[in-house]
C-alpha cells in the first residue's frame, strides 16, 4: 500500500532539489520565500556566508497597520515592495529568485512582480 506524504515534505523535497541548482553569492544573492497559511516571509540571503541581506514579511510594523490579512495576494504584493526597497538601499540590484519549492502562482508570483517593478531585477 502506498502512503501519501504531507505536503509540506514534498514542497520540502522540491526545495532540496531546487537549492542544488540555485544558490547566491555577494555579487547575486538568492530571494528566498516562504509561504504559510497567514503569513508571507522573504528575505535575499548570500549564501557563501551564510547572512541575511535584506528581509520582509507581512509581520512587519510597516505593514501589519494597513493590511487585513497578512495571506493574501495584496500582502505578498507589499513585502515584494518593501524587500526590494530594502535591497536597493543596501545596494543590491540583482537577485537569484528562490521559490521555496511553491508553483510560481498566487501569492508567491505577486511577491516576485512587486519586486521586480520596485527595481529588483532576476
Amino acid at each position: 500500500m502506498i502512503k501519501n506524504k504531507p505536503r509540506n515534505e514534498n514542497r520540502k523535497r522540491r526545495h532540496r532539489r531546487v537549492r542544488m541548482k540555485v544558490s547566491g553569492d555577494a555579487a547575486r544573492p538568492r530571494l528566498n520565500v516562504f509561504r504559510s497559511n497567514k503569513h508571507i516571509y522573504a528575505q535575499i540571503i548570500d549564501d557563501r556566508s551564510g547572512r541575511t541581506l535584506a528581509a520582509a514579511s507581512s509581520l512587519d510594523n510597516e505593514l501589519r497597520e494597513n493590511l487585513n490579512r497578512g495571506s493574501d495576494r495584496e500582502a505578498a504584493g507589499k513585502v515584494g515592495t518593501l524587500l526590494a526597497r530594502r535591497a536597493l538601499d543596501r545596494g543590491i540590484k540583482e537577485v537569484v529568485f528562490d521559490r521555496g519549492g511553491y508553483r510560481y502562482h498566487g501569492r508567491v508570483k505577486a511577491l516576485a512582480e512587486a519586486a521586480r517593478e520596485e527595481g529588483l531585477n532576476f
